[in-house]
């Protein structure tokens, strides 16, 4: 009785939760434990992250790649983002991956082709930033992921809601909280509703994803909470406090060789 009256609120249920360890588990074990552990950092969407003054929408856009191919440890992958249609068309199936997958020593090249991988964005998205950064971030755990020769926890069917936990692995979990769930209404200048990044996890998904990182890298809450939408700092807590009661007894090889 009194374990269930002091336990936080779930956010989400059992059966999620499992998927969301299990899968976080998968990703500690195929893209290299040591860059979580050393390299990866929790990404704010701060002047600190994505810093300086550009003079175009395309130095801007092209700046937020940069730093979003970095901070995701793919800054030795051969991609590239452009507003046009490329000549020749460079597929996930020309890459060549190594050993080492991200981080500053990851090797990774092309088969044949001398071109890079080219994502397409759109310009007005430089006007919602946090949703372009998503974008990208979400577009990179894409390339991540579907290049991997092991499916998550869930098979084919959830490859889609793995790239979002993945990108939350690789440290965008704030910003894609924040971006997972977008107000319709409103006035239009607001927010452009197709610009909005397309979730596959739900917002209460993503923060407990968010939520089990940052127990994992030892992110104090406060720090989080101070740049979540006002409806999601609860909740956060809620998934925050559960996870550091459920890493105490979990049995999963991966999570326990990163904590131990």
């Amino acid at each position: 009785m009194l374990a269930k009256l002091f336990s936080p609120k779930e956010i989400i249920d059992q059966n999620t939760q499992s998927w969301i360890f299990d899968t976080f588990a998968w990703a500690i074990e195929n893209f290299d434990i040591n860059v979580l552990k050393n390299e990866t950092r929790l990404i704010l969407p701060t002047n600190e992250f994505y810093p300086g003054k550009v003079s175009s929408i395309e130095e801007m856009a092209q700046a937020m790649f940069i730093n979003t191919k970095k901070y995701a440890g793919m800054q030795n992958w051969p991609i590239q983002i452009t507003t046009s249609a490329p000549a020749i068309a460079t597929s996930i199936e020309d890459l060549r991956l190594g050993t080492v997958l991200r981080g500053e020593q990851a090797d990774v090249g092309l088969n044949l082709v001398s071109e890079p991988l080219l994502l397409g964005y759109n310009a007005n998205q430089v006007n919602q930033p946090q949703d372009l950064i998503a974008g990208i971030g979400q577009t990179l755990a894409s390339i991540l992921v579907t290049s991997n020769k092991v499916l998550p926890p869930g098979g084919k069917e959830y490859l889609p809601q793995a790239i979002d936990l993945v990108a939350c692995f690789m440290g965008f979990g704030v910003i894609f909280a924040n971006t997972a769930y977008q107000f319709r209404g409103g006035c239009g200048s607001c927010n452009n509703a197709s610009l909005n990044r397309q979730a596959t996890l739900t917002e209460p998904e993503t923060l407990y994803a968010l939520a089990l990182f940052c127990v994992l890298k030892k992110e104090p809450v406060k720090v989080v909470k101070g740049h979540l939408k006002a409806h999601l700092k609860k909740d956060f807590v809620s998934a925050y406090k559960s996870i550091e009661q459920s890493l105490v007894t979990t049995t999963q090889p991966a999570l326990l060789a990163f904590t131990g």
